[in-house]
C-alpha cells in the first residue's frame, strides 16, 4: 500500500525555520526500513531545547490511529536533549509513510516529524544473528580480536553483514592501519541479502609485542564519511615466536614463577587499593618482560625490574582506582608478554567489588 501525503507535509520547511533558534531536531524523516506483518516498528526522533528557558511539548497529534506516540510530558530544561518515539502497528503490507506534528511553545506553528518503511509478508527478523545495527546494515559483531597472533605469522577475523536496507550497499571498512587488509564477498550486497568481510592481520606490521588497540569504521559505499556510530574495535596480542626453538634453548630458557595470576580486591569505602605479585625467574638465561599493558582503564602499574637473571626476583604493584574500576563494563585485566616460551602471554584477572 502506498500512502499519499497530503497538504500537511508542505508545512515541514516553514515550521523547521520557525524553531530553528528553540527546538532543534536531528533529522525530520525516519526511514525504519523492512518490518513484517503485525510486528510493530518504532522510528526514534533525537531533539534539543536550544533555547534559553524551559520548553514544554504540549501534544504530538499523528496523522494515522495506526501509529502511537512516545513523548516527554514534563518541562525540558535550557540545553537538554530529549526523545519522541513514533511507532507503527504494521497491520496492512506495503510501503507506508506517516506524519506527526509536534505541537509546543517553541513555535506558534508546529513542527512535523515523519516515518517511512515497508511490511513484508515474508520478512524475516535478523536481529539475533546480525545484533549490530549500522545504519540499513546488521552486523554480527563490532569488535575484532585477534589473540595471540606469533610474530611473523597472519590471522583472519570475519565479520558477517547483512543488508536490511532497500537499496544495494558496496560494503567496505575505512581508517585501516597497515597491518590490516580487509575483502568484501560479495563486493555489492543486494537488499535482503547476507555477506561477509574477511579482515587478515599481517603480524609483521606491528612494530610492538603485547596489545595493539585502535579502530576502524564500517561505509555502505565507498566515499561516505566515517560516523562514530559505525566504530568497529580491533585489538592484537603480539607473541614473540618460539616454533623455531631447539629442545636444548627451551631447556635452557628463562622460566617465570608468579605468586598468583588473580588480584582480589576489595575497597572497603577506600579510593584505591593495591596489592603485589612477586616474579621470580627460575630458568637458566635472563628473563625479559619485554610489555607490561592494561585492557582496561582504572589500574597503575609498577615493575621492579623488567630484566631478570636466573634466581632473581622483582615486584610488580597494581594499584585499582575505585571510581574508575567499578565504572567498567568489562573485567579489569593486565597483559604481560615475556619470553618465557611457555609463558609468553599472561594475563592477570583484577576481581572488584
Amino acid at each position: 500500500m502506498i500512502r499519499k501525503i497530503f497538504p500537511l507535509l508542505l508545512l515541514t520547511l516553514s515550521p523547521l525555520t520557525v524553531a530553528a533558534q528553540k527546538l532543534v531536531i536531528d533529522n525530520t524523516t525516519v526511514d525504519v526500513g523492512r518490518t513484517g506483518y503485525q510486528m510493530p516498528v518504532t522510528a526514534t526522533f533525537e531533539f534539543k531545547n536550544k533555547s534559553h528557558r524551559h520548553l514544554k511539548i504540549s501534544e504530538v497529534r499523528p496523522d494515522c490511529r495506526c501509529t502511537s506516540i512516545e513523548f516527554p510530558k514534563e518541562q525540558i530544561g535550557a540545553g537538554d536533549k530529549f526523545q519522541i518515539k513514533m511507532t507503527y502497528d504494521a497491520r496492512q503490507l506495503g510501503h507506508f509513510d506517516y506524519q506527526a506534528a509536534v505541537i509546543s511553545n517553541a513555535s506558534k506553528k508546529p513542527l512535523y516529524i515523519r516515518m517511512k518503511g515497508v511490511v513484508l509478508a515474508d520478512f524475516q527478523d535478523f536481529s539475533g544473528t546480525y545484533p549490530i545495527e549500522m545504519g540499513e546494515l546488521r552486523l554480527d559483531k563490532d569488535a575484532l580480536e585477534f589473540d595471540d597472533v606469533n610474530k611473523g605469522f597472519e590471522q583472519v577475523q570475519e565479520l558477517h553483514i547483512y543488508n536490511n536496507g532497500t537499496r544495494v550497499y558496496q560494503p567496505n571498512l575505512m581508517h585501516l592501519p597497515s597491518y590490516l587488509t580487509a575483502v568484501v564477498v560479495p563486493e555489492r550486497l543486494a537488499p535482503n541479502r547476507a555477506g561477509k568481510m574477511i579482515v587478515t592481520l599481517h603480524s609483521d606490521k606491528l612494530h610492538d609485542y603485547g596489545l595493539t588497540q585502535t579502530s576502524v569504521y564500517l561505509a555502505g559505499n565507498p566515499g561516505d564519511k566515517v560516523s562514530p556510530d559505525h566504530e568497529i574495535s580491533v585489538s592484537a596480542v603480539l607473541l614473540p615466536a618460539f616454533v623455531e626453538m631447539t629442545a636444548e634453548q627451551r631447556q635452557r630458557a628463562p622460566k617465570l614463577q608468579m605468586s598468583k595470576q588473580t588480584i582480589d580486591v576489595t575497597f572497603d569505602g577506600k579510593k584505591k587499593k593495591a596489592d603485589v605479585i612477586e616474579l621470580t625467574n627460575q630458568g637458566q638465561t635472563e628473563l625479559d618482560i619485554s610489555s607490561l599493558q592494561m585492557f582496561t582503564g582504572g589500574l597503575t602499574v609498577s615493575l621492579g625490574k623488567s630484566k631478570l637473571q636466573p634466581a632473581q626476583s622483582t615486584k610488580l604493584k597494581v594499584t585499582a582506582i575505585r571510581d574508575e574500576v567499578l565504572k567498567l563494563r568489562r573485567r579489569p585485566r593486565i597483559l604481560m608478554i615475556t619470553n618465557d616460551p611457555d609463558k609468553g602471554k599472561i594475563v592477570i584477572n583484577i576481581n572488584a567489588r
